[in-house]
């Protein structure tokens, strides 16, 4: 295609011509964005992520640890590196629908997560919570899901920021599969 004002061929600014800047390209991201795996409607049958994990193995389904009322698992598309969730197996949508078991072990489960991302990745905080309801943030508000996003000094730098690209050192099946074994035995 020939540019309109100077009849020379038209060329894209910044793909594959070298213009001084250095790009990470992180195309695993397009799916989320495009709302790849999320629920077409709010009832459990109608493709939730969360319901569909724990058939799976733990390698395939990222699953970190299993309870007997809910679930750790890495996130798909992680905030930060070690970065989990730990999910009920019951498809509900909101935390004051939990049952007492159901509570207390998702708060065991979120302390034992602390404990093995520390022992991981030696972590120095945490971010923790839940985004309930779509306009509060959720991606799947269906089902009830709490984030352990571990943090480090200076994890905060120009890449999220300025480029809007996070930067993860290792793929996520090693992440589990180091987490999965620091995780502490008590239940």
């Amino acid at each position: 295609m020939l540019h309109p004002m100077t009849s020379e061929p038209e060329q894209q600014i910044g793909v594959g011509t070298p213009d001084a800047f250095q790009r990470l390209w992180t195309p695993h991201r397009m799916a989320y964005i495009q709302g790849e795996n999320k629920p077409t409607g709010p009832e459990a049958g109608d493709g939730c992520p969360f319901c569909a994990i724990p058939s799976a193995t733990d390698e395939a389904g990222l699953v970190v640890r299993r309870g007997e009322h809910v679930y750790g698992v890495l996130n798909l598309y992680p905030y930060n590196g070690g970065h989990l969730m730990v999910v009920p197996y019951r498809h509900v949508a909101d935390y004051t629908e939990l049952t007492g078991p159901e509570t207390a072990e998702l708060a065991a489960l979120t302390k034992q997560a602390m404990a093995a991302l520390r022992t991981a990745s030696g972590a120095h905080g945490f971010n923790i919570g839940m985004n309930q309801g779509t306009v509060a943030g959720a991606g799947i508000a269906a089902h009830l899901h709490q984030h352990v996003v571990p943090r480090w000094g200076g994890d905060t730098n120009f890449m999220p920021v300025i480029g809007q690209t996070q930067v993860l050192p290792q793929l996520l099946g090693e992440t589990r599969a180091m987490i999965a074994a620091a995780w502490p035995d008590e239940r």
